[in-house]
């Protein structure tokens, strides 16, 4: 007998989608309470993501709740949210994120689009000031009312994934600029799987058709390779030609955007307090804490109290993607507010509080959250083969980097085939080159696991791997690799020994001493320790491996020397040192 099934259980009302953390408010339970019913479920959730009626329902009864559905019910794409009726919802502008190769024209495709839309005495003050901005366009039922369209001009699909990695759900539909001349690159290819993870519809923009080298028709073909089917070739992802010099083409673009977003039937209640999510945030010498935001639902005002993920604050201005002062912001709508006492992080959910003690404490226990969060939503092979064999996960997301495209595409097709009826391996990016922070961050928003063949996992990645906890695999022997990711989708993994990079270390001098010589270095990042494990690399090969053997900082000798410091550092059997080497120490743990 469950605990719902047990007399007394209570009884409370939930929509059709609403977030862990609104659902933990409406439980009276923790965030972190859900985020592990909802894991034995085989859903990995962040706090602000939201979840159907049926699993928050499975949920709530699994906690001692029976759960009803809302009385209230909208018509398709409306996107009811916690506490809004259906007669509230009205229509609000597509939220768009262009991405593409760096090389493609993505910038130009968007000054094009900002300067077609702005009139005559605005010419002046096109220059944009905010990561997003609106643009009125052609309405073709109507030509005396032109719709909005809000533009998210992000650096790149790596940004578009950090806000999905955070559980921020902006973007209605992506438009993947594609140069005509150069067809798909590894960025555009990046950037298709990224949008695949997320779900979000495609209109694909074959930029710069102007020029002579320029070949379309390859375009598509190169699209269809990769997954990617035009309706010219009887799929359903619209393929615009265009070109941002000539201006050809870009009304059919935007008129493209508005069709897709009708079929889709955005609504959202403006009447109500305000939630977005930042996009984009620093800190203005003179103003100080800045944040860009969309505006999802509700209306944001000027003196508002909100709480940005751990920042709070009283909106003192707003300014539009122009510059110029706003005193309202309403769904859809973008928006750079002033007034956080902190800067928030790109992802970060923003919302109006009662007051600022409210707000001030909301803050405080986001932060609290946030940190169970992401220890509650590590992703390690040990555990999905576990939950695996428990019944509790059907998919294995799997993130593949190889050396050359020839092994990738042998590791590729042999993971695929150990999909059953039981279990799926989806292989949602695969790539050549080392593993990056964008493989990382993708892995953390599609709750993957990263697998790497005879590549190195970059610096960066690294360490974003540990705040995210994602687990990142290497191999050398194909066989091995493959054998792994079989044995968790039967549910078999063991326990792991696992490396976890300490600091590196880099060689500036060589000394001589009584049996030897040692380095002089400089700790790059972390810490190293006396008796730590430790591998010399030189131009990024490992030459040696093996432990510390004497650590010292001038004539003393320490236990540990940390970043930013200088040291003399003796390792195990190795004195064949050059100026440039780099220390790398490390220690082992268990995982799983």
């Amino acid at each position: 007998m469950t605990q719902a099934d047990a007399p007394g259980a209570r009884s409370v009302t939930l929509p059709r989608h609403i977030t862990v953390r609104e659902l933990s408010e409406a439980l009276g339970v923790t965030p972190v309470d859900i985020i592990k019913e909802l894991m034995k479920r085989g859903v990995m959730a962040a706090i602000n993501q939201s979840v159907e009626y049926e699993m928050a329902a499975g949920v709530a009864k699994d906690l001692g709740f029976e759960a009803e559905p809302e009385a209230a019910s909208g018509g398709v794409g409306e996107r009811m949210e916690h506490g809004d009726e259906a007669a509230d919802m009205k229509p609000r502008p597509p939220v768009v994120t262009v991405m593409g190769h760096v090389d493609h024209g993505k910038t130009s495709l968007l000054d094009a689009i900002r300067q077609t839309n702005v009139v005559a005495s605005e010419a002046g003050a096109i220059t944009q000031h905010i990561g997003a901005y609106q643009v009125m366009v052609p309405n073709p039922d109507d030509p005396k009312q032109p719709k909005k369209v809000t533009f998210i001009d992000t650096p790149g699909h790596e940004a578009f994934t950090a806000m999905r990695a955070r559980g921020a759900t902006v973007t209605d539909l992506v438009v993947l600029v594609v140069a005509a001349d150069d067809g798909l690159m590894p960025q555009t290819r990046e950037a298709i799987d990224h949008t695949k993870a997320a779900g979000v519809p495609m209109i694909v923009a074959i930029n710069k058709v102007d020029l002579p080298a320029a070949d379309p028709t390859r375009v598509k073909t190169q699209l269809t390779e990769v997954g990617v089917v035009v309706e010219e070739y009887g799929g359903d992802v619209p393929a615009i030609e265009v070109s941002a010099k000539t201006k050809q083409g870009l009304d059919d673009l935007l008129v493209n955007v508005l069709l897709v977003a009708e079929i889709a039937e955005l609504k959202a209640n403006p009447d109500r307090p305000a939630e977005g999510t930042v996009i984009e945030s620093e800190k203005d010498p003179s103003r100080g804490p800045m944040a860009t935001v969309i505006i999802q639902k509700g209306t944001l005002h000027i003196g508002n109290i909100v709480v940005a993920g751990e920042a709070w604050g009283k909106v003192k201005a707003m300014f539009d993607d122009k510059g110029r002062r706003i005193k309202e912001a309403g769904p859809s709508t973008p928006a750079e507010i002033m007034g956080l006492e902190a800067v928030p992080k790109a992802g970060d959910v923003i919302f109006v509080a009662d007051d600022e003690r409210t707000a001030r404490d909301m803050a405080e226990q986001r932060g609290r959250e946030d940190a169970e969060a992401a220890q509650s939503r590590a992703v390690t092979l040990e555990a999905v083969s576990g939950d695996i064999a428990a019944g509790r996960v059907k998919d294995l997301n799997v993130i593949l980097k190889a050396d050359v495209q020839g092994s990738l595409e042998a590791i590729r097709s042999s993971l695929e085939r150990l999909s059953g009826q039981e279990v799926r391996v989806n292989v949602i990016h695969a790539a050549a080159g080392n593993i990056n922070e964008s493989d990382v961050m993708l892995a953390a928003a599609s709750k993957a696991i990263i697998v790497g063949f005879n590549v190195k996992t970059e610096p960066g990645g690294r360490n974003q791997s540990e705040i995210a906890g994602v687990d990142i695999r290497n191999y050398r022997i194909i066989y091995e690799l493959i054998e792994d990711v079989e044995k968790a989708v039967k549910g078999l993994m063991e326990p792991v020994i696992a490396e976890v990079t300490d600091g590196h270390a880099e060689v500036r001098a060589i000394f001589r001493v009584r049996g030897g010589r040692i380095a002089g270095c400089m700790v790059q990042d972390g810490f190293v320790r006396r008796n730590s494990l430790a591998r010399v690399l030189r131009g990024g090969e490992m030459i040696h491996d093996s432990r510390v053997s004497s650590l010292k900082r001038f004539t003393e000798d320490v236990r540990e020397v940390t970043n930013g410091l200088e040291c003399g550092i003796g390792v195990e059997k190795f004195d064949k040192w050059e100026e440039g080497d780099v220390i790398e120490a490390y220690h082992t743990e268990q995982r799983g």
